[in-house]
């Protein structure tokens, strides 16, 4: 018992001092994200991509902490900045204390320090959440499910100064890939409520997303199908969405924007008949769900690995050192989910297999999940949870958010180099029928034959406060 208490404290003293070296470097300069296109090679990733994603942050070794024991625990980080009244435009007509709770929640998951950092998990799907629950409140009353050009423009500039007065993030429209347009839906042909609810089959709707299963939404979709066909149905008018000839351009470009468009105006629907929580939680896990979809990170050709690694078993040393070196200047400055590291290493592993390595070289050369993730002293990473977490912040324990306690599990080799798909969802399984009483011949209880349970991956976690 001793042991593992002692093993769980040094741990969890770990995960303290990466997050705190993170923040540390951020607050100390001026951070600049710059937006990129991913362009993947592979078609390993499971959907599309992120919009956008940031270059990683330069770090110099003469501005690393010089700390001789950097395993001590250090005193709580706490916000260094100071609230203030926002400037507004006045051209926004909506009652923003209404929406305090949304606002300061997205203001503190998009810091001024962290937003960089977590904006992939955390901040950009708090903001799209935030986007989708204001536009409800807009047009809650005037009767309609978007804001004209001209309001979303004085509408966006106001949310940003109020974020920003709040301690969040500047930066958040590059980050997130953010503009007044996301607030207008503009291609959707429905825009108001009352088209909306007679075209859609709402109670379905509300059934399907009223509340959110975080642990069986992503691999048994219940909320996603109801808003797509609810998006599909009021792209094409009203129309059979069941017939390709009534829903014009969807295979083009167009098209694809258009039920895109849509689908924002099915949340803004959502958000007026949910709460402000509840929406929140729903929109909070349906961005998981795309969001660990992915491996963040970006891959240029591995020549210099798979030169080192061709033969592996017969120059370990050499192959290693190029892995080493390949995967430390491939990670983002960045924080990744347990389940985006699988992905990535997953990836990562068949593009070595389609050049040649043969062997498991991250067994060989003992590659975690968490060296696919941001690291520190160069050894301790943290690697968030696949769950929506949020940023937490209290006088006594400060700044914290939860870090996945298996990130020092070993990184998965594919097992072919074809691989195309890879599923993170466990199946399906029946659970034996309860047993048979030998006197009446019938099982103990009511049931008579197996339950079929949706088996989710659980990861360990642990709270990080710095």
């Amino acid at each position: 018992m001793e042991s593992s208490s002692s093993g769980s404290c040094f741990q969890g003293t770990v995960y303290h001092w990466v997050v705190l070296f993170a923040v540390w470097l951020c607050g100390s300069h001026h951070v600049l994200s710059q937006k990129t296109t991913l362009e993947p090679k592979d078609k390993f990733l499971l959907s599309d991509p992120p919009i956008g994603l940031f270059d990683p942050i330069e770090i110099s070794p003469s501005v690393l902490p010089h700390n001789p024991n950097p395993v001590e625990p250090l005193s709580p980080m706490y916000p260094n900045y100071t609230s203030y009244d926002p400037v507004l435009t006045g051209k926004c007509h909506v009652n923003f204390s209404a929406l305090s709770y949304i606002i300061d929640k997205t203001a503190s998951d998009c810091s001024i320090p962290l937003a960089p950092l977590v904006a992939d998990v955390i901040c950009c799907p708090q903001v799209n959440s935030l986007m989708n629950i204001f536009q409800a409140a807009y047009g809650s009353g005037n009767a309609t499910l978007v804001l004209n050009q001209a309001s979303a423009n004085a509408c966006f500039s106001d949310i940003m100064s109020i974020l920003a007065s709040k301690g969040a993030n500047t930066n958040i429209p590059e980050l997130c890939t953010l503009r007044p347009s996301n607030l207008t839906d503009a291609s959707c042909p429905v825009k108001d409520i009352s088209s909306f609810e007679k075209i859609v089959n709402v109670s379905k709707l509300i059934d399907a997303c009223s509340s959110v299963d975080p642990l069986k939404e992503c691999c048994r979709p219940v909320c996603q199908p109801a808003i797509a066909e609810a998006a599909i149905h009021i792209s094409s008018g009203g129309a059979n969405m069941f017939g390709s000839s009534s829903i014009p351009g969807t295979g083009s470009v167009a098209g694809i924007d258009i039920v895109s468009d849509c689908k924002g105006v099915v949340h803004s629907w959502l958000s007026m008949k949910l709460s402000s929580e509840e929406a929140n939680s729903a929109f909070r896990v349906l961005s998981g769900c795309k969001v660990n979809k992915v491996c963040p990170l970006e891959f240029d050709e591995p020549a210099s690995v798979v030169k080192a690694c061709g033969k592996a078993s017969s120059s370990t040393p050499s192959c290693c050192a190029a892995l080493h070196s390949y995967i430390g200047t491939r990670q983002k400055q960045i924080f990744v989910t347990n389940l985006q590291a699988i992905n990535c290493a997953t990836m990562f592993g068949s593009m070595l297999q389609k050049a040649g390595v043969v062997d498991d070289i991250y067994g060989l050369c003992d590659i975690d999940l968490k060296d696919f993730s941001l690291q520190a002293f160069g050894q301790q990473g943290c690697l968030l949870r696949s769950l929506p977490t949020d940023i937490e912040f209290d006088n006594t324990t400060g700044i914290s958010f939860t870090c996945d306690l298996s990130d020092n599990i070993a990184a998965p080799w594919p097992s072919s180099s074809s691989v195309q798909s890879l599923s993170l969802c466990a199946p399906e399984m029946s659970l034996p029928a309860l047993p048979v009483s030998p006197k009446s011949g019938s099982s103990v209880g009511t049931s008579r034959t197996g339950i079929g349970v949706l088996l989710p991956l659980v990861f360990l976690t642990t709270t990080v406060s710095i």
